[in-house]
C-alpha cells in the first residue's frame, strides 16, 4: 500500500451501502496522490480493492477537490428532488437549469440532462431510486451534517 497514506478507513466492505459485508471495496484512504494524472494535486482520496491474490490494489483515485465537487453536486441534487414533484415531468423542459454554484471564479452548473433521449423515464426512475435509498442516504446526511457543523466551529 502507498506509504504516503495519512488517513485510512479499514473494513469499508462492512458498511458499503447495500453491498455491506459483500463489497469488494476494502478500504478508503486519504493521502498523497498515487496516479500520475493526479500528481499535481496535494491530497487525493483512494478506493482500494483486493485483487485475485488477496493483495490490496488501488481501484480509483480522485483529487480531494473533486470529492467535494461531487458532494456539492449530490447535495444540490437531493435538494432539487425535494421539490421536483411539483413539476409534471419532475423538471422544466424549457429551463433545465437547476443552479450555478460559484467556484474558483467560475461556476459549477447543475441542470437536468435534456440531451438524454430517455430523460422523462430516467428522471422518474432516478427520483424513485433516491426515495428507495432514503435510509442509506438519510443516515449519511445526518452524519455529514453533524461533521460540517463541527467544521464551521473550527
Amino acid at each position: 500500500m502507498n506509504e504516503n497514506v495519512v488517513m485510512v478507513s479499514k473494513g469499508y466492505d462492512r458498511i458499503d451501502g447495500r453491498n455491506a459485508y459483500s463489497s469488494d471495496i476494502k478500504r478508503l484512504t486519504l493521502g498523497a496522490p498515487i496516479l500520475e494524472e493526479n500528481k499535481q494535486m496535494q491530497i487525493a482520496a483512494q478506493i482500494w480493492k483486493k485483487d485475485k491474490d488477496g493483495e490490496l490494489i488501488l481501484s480509483q483515485e480522485l483529487p480531494i477537490h473533486q470529492v467535494f465537487d461531487l458532494m456539492i453536486l449530490l447535495s444540490r441534487t437531493l435538494l432539487y428532488f425535494k421539490d421536483a414533484y411539483r413539476l409534471p415531468l419532475l423538471y422544466d423542459p424549457e429551463n433545465p437549469s437547476v443552479e450555478r454554484i460559484g467556484l474558483q471564479g467560475d461556476a459549477l452548473s447543475l441542470e437536468v440532462c435534456i440531451d438524454n433521449e430517455n430523460i422523462n423515464a430516467d428522471i422518474k426512475a432516478f427520483a424513485q431510486s433516491l426515495n428507495d435509498l432514503g435510509e442509506l442516504i438519510g443516515e449519511r446526511k445526518r452524519v455529514l451534517n453533524r461533521i460540517l457543523e463541527e467544521l464551521e466551529l473550527y
